[in-house]
């Protein structure tokens, strides 16, 4: 089983701590990927256009200047180092020995930076998204899908892949379409009408992320898109639309009012 995550917008710079190691990522096929990639964005954040280039607003002026030092600053895990509503609903820190493990072995970070990463993959705080195009790149998630695609193929193997990623980040890898659902989330209102959510959207996903660790740390069986459902709607009203062989499934989780 695969659980795919987007990173957060937002991150945790690490205060100290050995800096970033780029052999020792998992998915080793990609470092030469993310070396390039990683000179591509120094460059870019040293010119002077650099925050309209990345797409941010003069606040965010001391993120980009880190990505100057990309190859010198304290790293971290990668769950340290992302931050905001979905990873606090993860809360991977709490949870059992066992689901940890599960975590480890089943979460991939989709990142418009390092291609993909593990939970225990060290890396430094950073500012890029995989929405915008760097000049020597073009758009991002265009640049990563073929550098992508055959690395996390054959990650995903004949397993499950249970997607919560975004859309931008969706676009650089699209997994096998039979074993794959995406996760999307509802608001059920008063009135029985239905509207879809951002904000709680983050937050299930996550809740939906640790609830999978915590099945499959327990011993359950996650080998397919109908045991992901039957294992979600112990917690939720939960509905799935079947993949087919072309189009990925889709799990809808309902919240009640």
């Amino acid at each position: 089983m695969l659980i795919l995550l987007p990173p957060s917008e937002s991150k945790t710079a690490p205060a100290s701590g050995d800096p970033l190691n780029l052999a020792s990522l998992d998915l080793p096929a990609l470092t030469g990927a993310r070396s390039e990639l990683a000179d591509a964005l120094a460059e870019v954040s040293g010119r002077a256009d650099a925050l309209q280039v990345l797409g941010v607003g003069p606040s965010l002026a001391a993120d980009v200047a880190r990505n100057r030092q990309l190859l010198t600053a304290p790293a971290a895990p990668a769950l340290e180092v992302y931050t905001g509503v979905l990873y606090d609903a993860l809360d991977a820190d709490s949870m059992s020995p066992d689901a940890k493990r599960v975590a480890e072995e089943s979460l991939l970070v989709v990142s418009a930076l390092w291609g993909a990463v593990r939970p225990t993959d060290r890396i430094p705080a950073y500012r890029l998204s995989m929405g915008r195009a760097l000049p020597s790149t073009g758009k991002l998630s265009s640049w990563w899908k073929p550098r992508l695609t055959p690395v996390l193929d054959e990650l995903a193997g004949d397993g499950v892949v249970v997607d919560c990623r975004s859309a931008a980040y969706a676009a650089a890898w699209k997994p096998p379409a039979p074993r794959t659902v995406t996760v999307r989330v509802e608001q059920k209102k008063a009135d029985g009408t239905r509207s879809v959510v951002s904000h709680h959207a983050k937050h299930t996903r996550g809740l939906v992320a640790r609830a999978l660790c915590e099945v499959r740390g327990a011993g359950g069986a996650l080998d397919t898109v109908h045991e992901v459902r039957d294992a979600l709607a112990e917690r939720w009203h939960v509905e799935l639309k079947d993949p087919t062989s072309r189009s990925a499934g889709v799990l809808t989780v309902v919240l009640a009012p």
